[in-house]
């Protein structure tokens, strides 16, 4: 990919979503539907259930008669099993993509707070990840509102009654934080003033085209980043851990913001890697060229390793001390027939396969190698998050099934379109930026 020569004064590109695009991404979207719908089928019909499971269904039907005098369906805990994984799932792709947009967009502010110049070719494929957030918001708020009881265990009112028999004295001790009133609250306090700032920075940054010889466009997106950036240090570890780690409710890590940021982030910035190179291969982005592709390689592989750096420091630190009520979480994972593979195949897609493939600097310059690289990384990371949300939720009956597959292609449609779609409402690059020259003649 060689440099080209351009004009500074004459860069501008707009991006057209051409029906080959659009047709692709629908196609993922409807092999996807097609999945989601035959999942649930399968899981309505049982096949997911073996002898144990029938003999529960047995002995789930005696107890409903005895109590209340009304024999359960045959196909009661089926159902009730589909409709609680599909609750899960939609939580789990909700908080997944939600979180892969924010981070996208707070990549983009990163720039700005860093007076960074490499990489405004590519500043507004970061800036669109932040479309998605009002999207993402809305799944979380629909679902928690008709699946928190099923997700969450600490929304049960019995839990905090001390003349329940079910009263739960850890549970209770963290009434004052995790309660539904104020659990809704952060969550669209959290998203709403996440778009006001992208809202705002989208304003401002496309105003800049039109505005030559000042900086005042400049300067202002910078000082909404250093806003942003603050707001987004406290409010990021507390959606991970409301969204997330409450799940699990007794079981609590001090990394886990940490941790949660780095799974979104290495995946958000993939995601815009993949998206710039196809871009690229559109005939789009001419500005973009070897040295800009290795930069991003370059973050792609550092934050895989950052990952892989808190994952091992929060699993080492719980295997070492080996306190019950911390090793649980792994030994649920680790143990289980369901999760196991999944728990490995995790770590061959985020750290093993990115570390090997992109430790030379040619294979961060070339766009096939990047391509691999980023399959491995979105798919590793939402195993992570599956992993994350699924095994608190589902217990011993979370085994990954098409219609959690198939829904998790849905959601990487529609993110996928989404994305695109907000890269035709202004320029591709960025115009009258007082370093898109130094960004246009970048050298790695």
């Amino acid at each position: 990919m060689a440099h080209v020569d351009v004009d500074i004064n004459n860069v501008q590109e707009k991006f057209e979503f051409s029906a080959s695009l659009k047709k692709k991404i629908f196609t993922i979207g409807g092999i996807g539907l097609v999945s989601f719908v035959l999942g649930i089928v399968f899981m309505m019909m049982g096949g997911g259930h073996d002898e144990h499971h029938a003999a529960m269904d047995a002995a789930s039907n005696l107890a409903s008669v005895a109590a209340d005098g009304h024999g359960a369906d045959a196909g009661h805990h089926e159902t009730a099993s589909w409709l609680k994984m599909l609750k899960t799932s939609l939580w789990m792709n909700g908080v997944f993509y939600t979180g892969v947009a924010l981070l996208g967009f707070f990549f983009f502010t990163i720039q700005f707070a860093a007076n960074a110049g490499w990489s405004v070719p590519v500043q507004r494929v970061m800036l669109t990840f932040g479309n998605f957030l009002p999207y993402g918001g809305a799944v979380l708020l629909v679902t928690f509102l008709v699946g928190s009881h099923d997700i969450f265990h600490w929304t049960h009112e019995y839990l905090f009654d001390k003349n329940s028999p079910e009263f739960d004295a850890i549970i209770n001790g963290k009434k004052a934080f995790l309660n539904t009133p104020f659990f809704l609250f952060r969550l669209v306090a959290f998203i709403a003033v996440w778009y006001l700032f992208f809202f705002m920075l989208k304003k401002v940054t496309t105003h800049e085209d039109g505005v030559k010889g000042s900086t005042k466009h400049f300067r202002r997106a910078q000082r909404i980043s250093v806003g942003f950036l603050i707001f987004f240090g406290v409010s990021e570890s507390i959606a991970s851990w409301d969204w997330l780690m409450s799940i699990d409710t007794h079981w609590f890590s001090t990394l886990y913001g940490w941790y949660c940021l780095s799974s979104w982030l290495v995946t958000a910035v993939t995601a815009i890697t993949l998206i710039t190179i196809i871009l690229k291969e559109m005939g789009y982005l001419r500005i973009v060229n070897e040295n800009h592709l290795h930069d991003l390689g370059k973050f792609v592989f550092g934050f895989s390793i950052f990952w892989s750096y808190l994952f091992l420091a929060q699993f080492l630190l719980i295997y070492y001390a080996n306190i019950p009520e911390e090793t649980i979480y792994f030994v649920d994972r680790l143990r289980s027939g369901n999760y196991k593979p999944l728990f490995f195949t995790m770590l061959i897609f985020n750290f093993l396969l990115p570390f090997f493939i992109l430790m030379t600097r040619d294979a961060k310059r070339k766009t096939m190698m990047l391509k691999i690289v980023a399959v491995l990384i979105i798919v590793g990371h939402w195993i992570d998050f599956y992993l994350m949300i699924t095994p608190g939720v589902m217990k011993e009956d979370g085994a990954l099934n098409l219609m959690s597959i198939g829904l998790g292609m849905v959601f990487f449609a529609a993110f996928a379109f989404v994305i695109f779609k907000g890269l035709t409402k202004a320029g591709l690059i960025p115009q009258n930026h007082p370093m898109l020259e130094e960004g246009i003649y970048h050298h790695t």
